[in-house]
């Protein structure tokens, strides 16, 4: 489906061939969804044919976005104006997950350079990081960019399990989450003790980080922490959300605190996204044909949820916007 028009983009929706309002693939769990479930929006597919989906990312001044097909090593575009989608990078040195700075400039994670790098508005990539005390790092994951314009990311070995996505290799350093200052540069490891550190962001104030432990035991995990005054140290580590029998992935947070996360994998009834109230219970589900790997809020008012997922992408108005930085 490469450079397909809206034509085409349109009968690559024919999962479903007869929409209804209210969306029967939305559920809510609790009285205080439907305050974000607009009754008259439904899920809507605006592309398939990736491999494995990851890291959307909105850009507002162009009305697109981006988005990662790992095991393609292509980060693809789509044009809200036409539904057009096109290549934006080939090869993206198998990108994952993808956020803007606060200038606006491209952040990604490569799995196959092992870093993170920060796109120029001249197109020119440069390097965020791409080591850790002499060794490299393993394969970040995903990442956000706090208010202070600093760096944020995980670092999972996922990425050079084999060469599906990305270059096999042993990991040299642990699975920790970084922080690179936004002034200076400097690195610092904010959290090791994570069993596969996967998505994360921050809530509205950013006094709150949440990250995804995608390797907990017995249970998938969504912790939660207390990021200091200064805004370079979190503590106060804490089980959020036990995913059960679930399996997180990527979220993002709205202005008014919830969590909305990629889910699935294995039970069919899982796949799609949760939403989460900021006290950890869920108030919502989005279901979908696949499983959802990553999200985040677009559109010209930033309330509509993009859902990156396996082979397609998905997307849904909702009545909240997204928080910067994610």
């Amino acid at each position: 489906m490469h450079g397909t028009g809206p034509h085409d983009v349109a009968n690559s929706a024919g999962w479903r061939e007869h929409p209804r309002y209210p969306d029967p693939a939305i559920t809510a769990l609790d009285d205080r969804f439907h305050k974000y479930w607009l009754p008259l929006s439904a899920v809507e597919r605006l592309y398939t044919g990736t491999r494995w989906a990851e890291g959307p990312v909105w850009f507002g001044d162009g009305r697109y976005l981006l988005w990662s097909d790992i095991p393609n090593n292509r980060i693809l575009k789509w044009e809200e104006e036409t539904g057009a989608v096109t290549t934006f990078r080939k090869p993206s040195d198998y990108a994952n997950g993808n956020t803007r700075d606060r200038m606006g400039r491209l952040v990604t994670c490569e799995h196959g350079g092992r870093r993170v790098t920060r796109t120029g508005y001249d197109g020119n990539r440069s390097v965020v990081l791409d080591s850790w005390q002499g060794k490299p790092l393993n394969s970040p994951n995903d990442v956000i960019v706090k208010s202070d314009h600093s760096v944020w990311f995980t670092d999972p070995p996922f990425g050079i399990h084999g060469d599906y996505e990305g270059h096999k290799a042993e990991p040299e350093n642990g699975q920790n989450v970084y922080r690179v200052d936004g002034q200076t540069g400097e690195a610092s490891v904010v959290a090791d003790d994570i069993l596969g550190p996967n998505g994360l962001c921050f809530s509205p104030d950013e006094s709150i980080l949440y990250i995804v432990e995608s390797r907990g035991v017995p249970n998938r995990k969504i912790l939660a922490y207390d990021v200091s005054n200064d805004g370079t140290t979190i503590s106060n580590k804490r089980v959020l959300i036990d995913a059960g029998p679930g399996t997180p992935d990527g979220m993002r947070c709205d202005i008014d605190g919830n969590l909305w996360c990629g889910w699935g994998m294995g039970d069919p009834e899982l796949d799609g996204v949760f939403v989460f109230a900021p006290d950890g219970t869920q108030i919502g589900r989005i279901a979908l044909p696949e499983r959802c790997a990553n999200v985040c809020f677009g559109g010209l008012k930033r309330n509509r949820l993009f859902m990156a997922s396996a082979q397609s992408l998905y997307s849904l108005y909702v009545n909240t916007q997204g928080c910067a930085g994610g």
